[in-house]
């Protein structure tokens, strides 16, 4: 929905109105926030059993995905119960926070939940075959059979690189979380693990009609993490934000019933016949629309994929919403549920309906308004004075590029923007976590509140200058392969708008650089500024896999491209298949199979048009 952005007037006002209590020193322990159990005794050895267990847990992953794990690990074909498991887990803890109501376990409950979800993660990435086509670990059970649904799961080499991410940001939301949330602790946390099914479940469902409920799924408890637990505007965020996504999410259902009842026509049925929402038979039934029946689908899903990410003008519910939610929020917001919406065009809308998909007008359009994103969400970064809506607007920018490399549908685009969605989640997440460590020990989020942080908080300083450095795609940081491929693959079929679009980094390098300069290495005037205590144990074990993944992806990232080749090749073939082949019917044979799950081969791809 267009609008005037403007910088706030009020912003002063807002963020002091907002501010947390004074916060005692950190102690190094893991939080005695309200509601926690007496801290008396040996506060020694309660750090000592809780590092031991943190340990024990790296160790153990480790171990998963390592070649003694690849050992151990039972074969892929018995691990049917893993994809339920993934969703079942977190309503599990869920339920039984809500049970308890205490608001010290359930921080404890939230965080071994989250984990055991990231230690399952670990086993679906190191059994999953990167070079197997189809869907992998799937599952069909009926689950309204006169409607022809299906609690349908399986994933690909997309699918489970942004299950990895989700599952891995999890735990570090809810450490985060830990000192800032005093106040309907366990409620918290409870919507917490039901948004982890609802983000889940949109990777994992192969069902259309599934796909719907775990979209709108995710929906409800953040508007409540937002109306709830943010800020002074969280009500009006909260309701733009609901709002907003659900307009989106409306249009789309229209699509998802329209696409069940007409799929019956491939089994030579009649639209009043049971319905089939399977997500290989609406590709095959797709490939036999006319163009106008196709355009119209695919501005149904596009709207509802647009607003979530949010693609530029359909943006208006961000600012509000990263800024008013709590920073755990802000961090999955943009480093997973942002995700649901690039990985909405990269699951249903491009290869359900490629001859839209790549109609001239409509790809121009859609290109035109990704770069459009990258230069406007740059540009209006530079000129924020707080910090939060500072990154919230440079997701923005960020995010055109994943829409350029899906457009400029080239398997090296296509693979940077799977590594921009991945990248950008880990660096976004780690800045929106850093500021609010910055915001619970300064009570502000201005660049103008702080200065000389370099002297005071070096740790800190640290940390937010390789994060603010991987934003800006510094070589040798995750933030640089995936642009960088996005780049290049654009270059060889849409090299105007590559050109265009590599002014972004420019912009990025000018906003991030000079909000650098002013927090951490400007004099240091403010008294504030000085008595300013630097992580704790708590943030430095919760920041240090995010940094690690930075230096790690920057300088390999082949787990991700070696993952995802397979299916970014499909993706693309199936694209052009699509929009190259006229319609007829039937048209099953020139289908590609299994195109949606990754199942193609390989082949030289054919020429846009």
């Amino acid at each position: 929905m267009p609008h005037l952005d403007r910088v706030s007037v009020d912003t002063t006002q807002e963020i002091t109105a907002q501010a947390p209590p004074a916060r005692q020193p950190h102690t190094g322990d893991l939080p005695g926030a309200a509601g926690d159990a007496p801290t008396g005794g040996r506060p020694w050895l309660r750090r000592l059993v809780r590092g031991g267990v943190a340990l024990a847990v790296v160790l153990l992953g480790a171990t998963i995905v390592s070649p003694i794990g690849a050992a151990l690990l039972p074969p892929a074909a018995t691990l049917g119960w893993l994809l339920p498991a993934l969703l079942l887990v977190p309503l599990v803890g869920a339920a039984a926070i809500l049970a308890d109501r205490s608001p010290a376990r359930a921080r404890y409950i939230a965080l071994a939940t989250t984990t055991i979800e990231c230690l399952l993660s670990l086993v679906l990435w190191a059994r999953f075959d990167p070079q197997a086509g189809g869907w992998q670990f799937a599952l069909s059970i009926p689950w309204i059979r006169d409607w022809g649904i299906h609690f349908a799961l399986g994933v690909d080499g997309i699918a489970v690189v942004v299950a990895m991410l989700t599952t891995c940001l999890m735990p570090l939301a809810v450490l985060g979380s830990w000192t800032s949330v005093t106040t309907r602790v366990p409620a918290y946390y409870a919507l917490m693990l039901v948004l982890t099914t609802g983000m889940l479940g949109v990777l994992l469902a192969t069902d259309l009609f599934l796909f719907y409920v775990m979209w709108e799924l995710m929906l409800v408890p953040m508007y409540f993490l937002i109306g709830v637990w943010g800020g002074p505007r969280r009500i009006h965020a909260g309701h733009r934000f609901f709002v907003c996504t659900m307009l989106g999410s409306l249009v789309m259902l229209v699509g998802v019933l329209y696409v069940g009842f007409h799929v019956t026509a491939l089994h030579g049925g009649s639209p009043t016949a049971t319905p089939d929402f399977s997500i290989d038979s609406a590709a095959r039934w797709a490939a036999t629309l006319p163009p106008t029946t196709s355009l119209w689908l695919f501005g149904a899903f596009v709207l509802a994929f647009a607003v979530k990410v949010p693609l530029f003008p359909f943006h208006s519910w961000l600012p509000d919403a990263y800024v008013q939610a709590p920073a755990a929020g802000s961090a999955i917001m943009a480093g997973v549920m942002a995700k649901m919406g690039t990985f909405g065009f990269l699951r249903l809308a491009m290869p359900l309906f490629p001859a839209a998909a790549m109609q001239p007008t409509i790809r121009t359009i859609l290109l035109t308004l990704a770069v459009v994103g990258i230069l406007y969400g740059a540009l209006l970064a530079l000129v924020q004075p707080d910090f939060k809506k500072l990154v919230a607007y440079s997701s923005l920018s960020h995010l055109g590029f994943v829409l350029l490399g899906l457009f400029a549908l080239t398997v090296q685009s296509v693979q940077g923007a799977i590594l921009v969605m991945i990248n950008h989640g880990i660096t976004t997440a780690a800045l929106f976590l850093l500021i609010g460590m910055l915001a619970e020990r300064r009570h502000s989020r201005l660049i103008s509140a702080f200065g000389g942080l370099a002297r005071s908080v070096p740790l800190l300083a640290a940390v937010l200058t390789l994060l603010s450095l991987s934003a800006i795609g510094l070589p040798g940081t995750n933030g640089f392969v995936g642009e960088f491929l996005v780049l290049l693959g654009a270059f060889r079929s849409e090299p105007y708008f590559a050109v265009v679009a590599g002014t972004g980094v420019v912009f990025a390098a000018c906003y991030a650089l000079w909000a650098l300069q002013r927090m951490l290495f400007s004099p240091l005037e403010k008294s504030e500024n000085a008595r300013l205590s630097d992580l704790n144990w708590r943030e430095i074990g919760l920041l240090t896999p995010l940094l690690a993944a930075v230096l790690w992806l920057g300088v390999d990232p082949s787990p991700i491209l070696r993952r995802t080749e397979h299916a970014a090749t499909a993706f693309v073939a199936t694209v052009e298949h699509g929009a190259s082949v006229p319609v007829r019917r039937p048209v099953f044979a020139a289908a590609p199979p299994d195109a949606i799950g990754g199942g193609m081969r390989a082949r030289a791809p054919l020429p846009i048009r």
